[in-house]
C-alpha cells in the first residue's frame, strides 16, 4: 500500500507557503515578535482568505470540511514559516470540539465564525494534561472558579476552557468575572497566557460530559503541535544545507567536509521518518479511533525530541551566528521548545501511552 499526499494536499502546502513567503518573511516576523501587536491582523486575514480558520469546520456551517490530516499540512507549513498566528486552538482543536459535542444553538453561534475567521478562539486545557500548584478550574455547571494556565492563541474573543472534571465550556473574552494575563514565553511568535475565573458565566458543551471528548480535543492539539514542530525542523535543516553550501572556510564551502556533512545527514535521517508519523497520527484521528491517542501521545513525544536535535544541531551547523539574532535561527528554535512543552513534554505523552498500553 502507498501512502503519500494527494495532489490537492500537495497543493494546499504550496498555497499555504507562497501566500507565507509573500506575507511573513523574516523581517514581518521580526516587526511581531518585537512590536506591540496582540495579532498579526494582516497575515492572518490572508490565511482567512485561503480558507485556512475554515478546515475543520463542516460546510453546513460555512466551513470545507478537510480532514485532520489537510489541517497538519496546514499547521506543517505555519510552523516551516514561524508564522505569528493563531491555529491550533482557533483552526482546529476549538472547531473540532463544538462540532462534536456542541448543541445545535453552539454550533449555529461560533462555527460560521470561527470558519471566517471573524473570531479567534483560545483553548484552556493544560490542567487536565498536568495541573500546578493552584492552578485548576471548577465549575457548578454554569460558571467557573480557579485558574487556567498556559492558554493557546490567547489573544482571542473567546475560550474553550476545562474543568476538573474534564468538561469544556465556552467563554467569551468579556465575560464578568475573568481577568486575563498575557505570559512571557520562549516563544514570542505565539500568544500563550493566563485565564483567572471568579464565579465566571461559562456555557457547557452538552456532549463533553462524557470526558473521551476533552482527551480526543488534546489528542487533535498535540497532532497540530507535532507537525508544526515538524515544519519549523525542516525549515532548520534546510537553512542549514544552504548555509554550509555558501559558507567557506579554508578554501572550500564547509559542506564539503566530512563532519559538517554527517551532522546534515543525521538531521535529514532523524527527520525524515517524523514526516510520516505525522500523517500517520492525523489519519489515525479520524479513521482508527481506537490508535489515535497512542499515536498522538507517541508523535507529540518523538517529534519534540527529534525537532529538539535538529534545531540544537541545525544552529551548530551555522556556527557563532547561528547563535545571534541575524539570521534569526531563534525564531525557530524556540518555537521548536515550546511546543516540546505545550499539551505535556516527552516524558508526560510517553507515560500516558504506557498507560494506554498497560505497561508498567
Amino acid at each position: 500500500m502507498e501512502f503519500g499526499l494527494s495532489a490537492e494536499q500537495l497543493l494546499l502546502q504550496e498555497s499555504i507557503g507562497r501566500y507565507l513567503e509573500r506575507a511573513a518573511p523574516l523581517e514581518r516576523v521580526r516587526a511581531f515578535v518585537d512590536g506591540d501587536e496582540p495579532r498579526a491582523a494582516d497575515i492572518w486575514a490572508g490565511l482567512c482568505d485561503l480558507g485556512i480558520p475554515a478546515m475543520l469546520v463542516n460546510e453546513q456551517h460555512g466551513g470545507i470540511g478537510c480532514t485532520v490530516l489537510d489541517a497538519a499540512l496546514a499547521a506543517e507549513t505555519l510552523g516551516g514559516h514561524v508564522a505569528p498566528v493563531p491555529f491550533v486552538a482557533t483552526a482546529a482543536m476549538v472547531p473540532w470540539a463544538i462540532a462534536h459535542a456542541g448543541s445545535d444553538e453552539q454550533q449555529a453561534g461560533w462555527l460560521p465564525k470561527l470558519a471566517e475567521g471573524e473570531v479567534v478562539t483560545g483553548a484552556a486545557l493544560t490542567e487536565v494534561v498536568g495541573a500546578r500548584e493552584d492552578a485548576c478550574v471548577e465549575s457548578d455547571g454554569k460558571t467557573l472558579r480557579g485558574k487556567a494556565l498556559f492558554v493557546l492563541d490567547f489573544e482571542a474573543n473567546g475560550y474553550l476552557v476545562a474543568d476538573q472534571q474534564q468538561r469544556l465550556y465556552l467563554v467569551k473574552a468579556d465575560a464578568a468575572g475573568l481577568a486575563r494575563r498575557l505570559l512571557v514565553t520562549v516563544d514570542a511568535t505565539r500568544a500563550v497566557g493566563e485565564l483567572v475565573f471568579d464565579s465566571t458565566p461559562a456555557d457547557m458543551l452538552p456532549g463533553s460530559a462524557d470526558p473521551e471528548i476533552c482527551r480526543r480535543v488534546i489528542d487533535l492539539g498535540r497532532i497540530m503541535l507535532a507537525a508544526d514542530s515538524l515544519g519549523a525542523a525542516q525549515s532548520m535543516l534546510t537553512q542549514a544545507v544552504e548555509y554550509s553550501k555558501q559558507r567557506v572556510q579554508f578554501g572550500r564551502p564547509i559542506g564539503s567536509f566530512q563532519a559538517v556533512k554527517h551532522m546534515c545527514a543525521e538531521m535529514a535521517a532523524r527527520l525524515e521518518p517524523c514526516r510520516a508519523m505525522v500523517w500517520y497520527a492525523a489519519h489515525a484521528f479520524d479513521a482508527i479511533v481506537d490508535e489515535s491517542r497512542l499515536t498522538a501521545c507517541h508523535t507529540k513525544a518523538h517529534v519534540a525530541e527529534v525537532g529538539t536535535f535538529v534545531a540544537r544541531t541545525a544552529t551548530e551547523v551555522h556556527g557563532g551566528i547561528g547563535f545571534t539574532d541575524e539570521l534569526g535561527l531563534h525564531l525557530w528554535f524556540k518555537r521548536i521548545g515550546a511546543n516540546r512543552q505545550l499539551l505535556g513534554n516527552p516524558d508526560r505523552a510517553r507515560e500516558e501511552a504506557a498507560r494506554l498500553q498497560e505497561l508498567p
